[in-house]
């Protein structure tokens, strides 16, 4: 918030506030363009300025109104020369040598209401100076030669001409110094205490830093060449403090983060070429040759330290004018390391650092940025001439893909029209070529505007055809990773595009992957992910002619989409390096990490998901028969999210939780530290633990019940004993059987009361087992359960019991296991034994599929009791999903409301699991987000609500037999796609516990695309 005062005086100062310009503000911003304006920028479409502009900022009021606007972009307006030619232009014809690309933007819009138009104008410009540390210039140059308005008159002046009598144009500039000048850095002195010292106390979580009297004072007369002090003033004021030092901590450091990007800190050996800069460049085969111990960087430390940093917020932005003078204390040494904490957000002085990648097995509560001495000269941006091939070889030559990129780099040097039009295009630093960027025509537009939201981005009809392009390959040196943004930005107007967009397959399309872009990292913090759209399940045959084009409904590999615009070049995202860890790839964990993964201004550095199996991929449609689904998530749906280039996953289960040195520990004994933990792990079944009892002496099953105590099996794992959860286990489970029990003759035992024994049943068919050989094994309801069946149908019950009748398949009602017995070997199950109402049942069986005795994991159960948090048969959550630790957060089937809420029937298990972990993530993002306020503390009354959810929980699987009759079938309540030449059944029961509404869909063809999004 700032003011802005009529230079007359003839009214009261306005409250106003500067920020970046939305589409909204279109309107308002056409409605203050005066005949004067138009005639000096043009005519002008204020909602396309607001899509091509670099940088648009909007000065508004309390009320949100309109005072001033100024739109900037990176060229001249109008055309008086070619965007990618204006730099040779004004240096043939004015004096502006100190003009790059990097360092200048132009202004193509200004408008303000004119009592408060010259206060605005200076508001903008010392707004954009901060907002953007590397602009200097700010031109107006353009081919309406028109008096200017006094606001503009008194803010820019004209530049000097090099040419008589030269282009007729309007030529002005306005420097930084006149708004928002770089500090003066000078060593510090005890005089400077009182100063240093303000900003200490305004920053509260430093001030425990100088607890001691006089330790600051101390420390800046101690200072020495190896440890000196500095502050940065305007205007005689201090407003800023550094402290740094060459004694670095290697030790810590090697044992925390991969250093192997810049040496290990090291200083390289001595090139042959005294003059060629000191590069360093990650690859594959200079990672082969750090880990065999083969030196390539002598004994003698490359680095220095920031030890103390602190700055006026006022002044933040400028902290990067530290850097230079930094460097010339130590001429010696190319790089200058700083750690932060975790929890703390990411100051602007870290934004010029290279933030290096934590161990796996670190323990440190810190991230480790790292500068580069080279980051200190200007990059140039230009298109690739075919001499720059050698150079761009040597670049790429231990990059996978780096064959495809040059091959990409001969066909655009050889012009071929027949291919699609590519562009290449490399970066450089003093005439060395560090990086390079190829892009191509985006021919799959409709495609890509079909099934992913761009429009949540950019307005598409104000973007030709021409100028949305594809990001082909992209390679930059991790040590000038900070002109990222730069790179891209000056693509964009070299190549005259407007967006560029980049496809992420996941890994097991990988072979499709033909695009070289190291590192991604780099292109994921500058761009946006994109959300894929729900799509329309078009019956093409029935539609004919009116069907919609191929370029939409055709089937493509599914990818992750990312794009990068122009408004979007110069908007940093907030870096988060808070430890986020989610344990389980439930629906739940999986919908929590996609909201965070898809939140286009948040860079979540530290996501981890702890699974058993790892990421959720792609898999066998067939090897999901064996259970329900519930619909949230594809294996197509995964592969359209950023999950996998976001989340960094730790294949493992959770056998333990340290909540004092706060790390999860996985089987394999790795160590996850966290600052924020998620445990949705859901509910498993659990391999049976027979109730050793005499089946000779008469006994009830309810008598079993009762006394039984719901647990796992403890004995050794039999490998004919199968319990399946998951997508990975029914996946070997399907091998397992087509190796060891198909082709035999023995029985099958199917063991639970659910609707996943039914599917199971429906999966054994499929695969050729003989109904007679499958026995289905139904214990009895659970004490107080409503219902004795799993359909909530009573038609469907029927149909389902007579098909399966008729496949010969044996159903044994009410039982309980009470023993499983071993052969000849030990590690095979033989037979099971099992109560029931009359005389006990005995089954020999050749594999015994379990899917009863759901709960929570005994590992999960004593990672939870075991770190003393609340558990009461579920792990005990309040509201907001917290746990009895602030730390800790769970949420889904596996947690239960504390019982304060008095609503024991209410639980997460009662909702749509994906929209629990929306829930959560809402719940956790201000935790992250700075434009999010913390939610208040609720009112007591309120605080006793549990929250209920409104889309509905969804169960879908085949759930019968293909020997159901039609007229069986046409008893069926309101089949959907009747079809008699389709033999199954598909069963989906949809619940919606807030309206108490429940109802099933019964078709013959599979029903599952007309669930998505319930």
């Amino acid at each position: 918030m700032s003011t802005v005062t009529p230079p007359d005086g003839g009214r009261e100062e306005e409250t106003v506030t500067v920020r970046r310009s939305e589409s909204a503000d279109a309107q308002g911003i056409d409605s203050l363009i005066s005949p004067e304006a138009a005639e000096l920028f043009g005519s002008v479409n204020v909602l396309q300025l607001l899509e091509k502009a670099n940088l648009a900022v909007t000065v508004a009021n309390e009320e949100d109104d309109i005072v001033a606007h100024a739109s900037f972009l990176d060229h001249p307006v109008g055309e008086l020369v070619d965007q990618a030619d204006w730099e040779l232009f004004l240096h043939q014809n004015f004096s502006t040598e100190s003009c790059t690309p990097l360092n200048t933007l132009f202004l193509h819009l200004f408008v303000a209401q004119p009592t408060f138009a010259t206060a605005s104008v200076k508001a903008i410009m010392r707004a954009v100076f901060n907002a953007i540390p590397e602009l200097e210039h700010i031109c107006l140059v353009g081919p309406n030669v028109q008096p200017l308005e006094p606001a503009l008159n008194d803010t820019f002046e004209p530049l000097q001409r090099l040419t008589d009598p030269g282009p007729q144009c309007l030529a002005l500039i306005c420097h930084r110094r006149q708004h928002f000048p770089r500090l003066h850095i000078r060593p510090a002195r005890v005089e400077d205490h009182d100063d240093i010292m303000r900003m200490f106390k305004e920053q509260t979580s430093l001030l425990s830093v100088f607890d001691q009297p006089y330790l600051l004072t101390e420390l800046i007369e101690a200072q020495h060449e190896d440890n000196p002090t500095a502050v940065c003033e305007i205007g005689g004021v201090t407003v800023g403090f550094i402290c740094v030092t060459t004694d670095v901590d290697m030790q810590k450091l090697r044992g925390g983060f991969e250093l192997g990007d810049f040496d290990a800190l090291h200083e390289p050996q001595q090139s042959d070429d005294e003059d060629e800069p000191r590069w360093t460049q990650t690859s594959e085969k200079q990672e082969e040759t750090r880990s065999t111990g083969a030196g390539r960087f002598s004994e003698e430390l490359d680095a220095f330290s920031i030890q103390l940093f602190v700055m006026d917020k006022k002044y933040e932005m400028r902290s990067v004018d530290f850097i230079p003078y930094l460097f010339k204390l130590f001429p010696d040494l190319d790089l200058c390391v700083i750690t932060a904490p975790t929890l703390s957000p990411e100051f602007p002085l870290l934004q010029s650092f290279i933030r290096l990648e934590p161990r796996a097995a670190g323990s440190l509560l810190r991230e480790l940025y790292v500068f580069h001495r080279v980051g200190l000269r200007p990059v140039e941006v230009r298109a690739a001439v075919a001499a720059d091939r050698p150079a761009v070889s040597d670049l790429v030559k231990d990059l996978a893909l780096s064959e495809s990129l040059l091959h990409d780099l001969d066909c655009y040097y050889a012009s071929d029209t027949d291919a699609v039009r590519l562009q290449a295009f490399v970066a450089e630093v003093d005439a060395q070529v560090v990086g390079t960027l190829i892009i191509r025509d985006e021919q799959d537009m409709e495609y890509v505007r079909a099934h992913y939201n761009i429009e949540n981005f950019i307005y598409f009809s104000h973007h030709g055809a021409e100028e949305h392009a594809r990001i082909r390959h992209f390679v930059l040196r991790r040590c000038v990773q900070h002109f990222t943004r730069h790179l891209f930005k000056e693509v964009l107007r070299l190549a005259h595009r407007s967006c560029l967009y980049h496809r992420v397959h996941p890994a097991h399309h990988r072979q499709q992957e033909d695009s070289c872009v190291h590192h991604l990292d780099f292109l994921l913090n500058c761009a946006v992910p994109v959300r894929p759209r729900r799509q329309i399940i078009f019956p093409l045959e029935e539609l004919g002619v009116n069907a919609p084009s191929r370029q939409i409904t055709e089937h493509q590999a599914p990818f992750a989409l990312c794009l990068i615009s122009r408004k979007l070049t110069l908007e940093p995202k907030v870096t988060v390096n808070a430890r986020v860890v989610v344990v389980g790839a439930s629906d739940t964990g999986l919908s929590f990490l996609e909201v965070l993964c898809l939140c286009p201004h948040l860079r979540f550095n530290n996501l981890t998901l702890v699974s058993t199996h790892g990421f959720p991929g792609d898999y066998d449609h067939e090897d999901g028969a064996f259970l329900s689904t519930s619909h949230a998530y594809s294996g197509r749906d995964l592969a359209r999210l950023p999950l996998r280039a976001c989340v960094s996953v730790v294949t493992g289960k959770m056998v333990g939780i340290n909540r004092k040195s706060k790390h999860v520990l996985a089987s394999g004994g790795a160590k996850v530290p966290y600052d924020h933990l998620v445990l949705c792990t859901g509910l498993q079944y659990r391999a049976p633990c027979p109730r050793s009892v005499d089946v000779t002496r008469p006994v009830s099953n309810s008598e079993l019940q009762s006394r039984a105590a719901r647990r796992g099996h403890a004995g050794p794992v039999l490998s004919n004993l199968l319990t399946l959860n998951d997508l990975d286990d029914c996946a070997a489970a399907r091998r397992w059987l087509g190796a060891n029990f198909v082709k035999r003759e023995d029985n099958a035992v199917v063991y639970g009361n659910n609707i996943d024994v039914y599917a199971t049943v429906e999966a054994l068919l499929g695969l050729g087992v003989r109904g007679s050989r499958i026995h289905v094994v139904l214990p009895p309801p659970e004490p107080g359960a409503a219902s004795s069946s799993c359909f909530s149908d009573p038609v469907v019950e029927e149909a389902v019991a007579s098909a399966t009748e008729r496949a010969d398949v044996q159903v044994h009602r009410n039982c309980l296991l009470v023993s499983m017995k071993t052969g000849k070997q030990p590690e095979a199950l033989r037979s099971a034994s099992f109560t029931t109402d009359a005389k006990p049942l005995h089954l020999q069986c050749a594999v015994f599929i379990n899917l009863s005795n759901r709960g929570v994991d005994y590992d999960a159960f004593k990672s939870v009791n075991g770190s003393f948090l609340v558990f009461d048969s579920r792990l005990v959550i309040d509201a907001t999903f917290r746990t009895s630790d602030s730390a800790i957060y769970g949420a889904g089937p596996v947690t239960k409301f504390s019982r304060c809420y008095h609503s024991e029937e209410w639980s997460h298990a009662n909702f749509n699991s994906k929209e629990v972990g929306q829930d959560l993530a809402a719940t956790m993002l201000p935790l992250f987000d700075p434009t999010r306020e913390l939610a208040d503390e609720q009112p007591p009354e309120e605080g006793r609500l549990v929250p209920l959810y409104r889309r509905a929980k969804v169960q879908d699987r085949a759930t019968t037999v293909s020997h159901i009759t039609s007229s069986e079938w046409d008893k069926l309540k309101n089949p959907l796609h009747y079809s008699r030449s389709f033999p199954a059944v598909f069963s989906s029961r949809v619940v919606n516990h807030v309206t108490n509404h429940s109802f099933t869909f019964h078709s013959r063809s599979p029903i599952s695309r007309q669930f998505q999004g319930l």
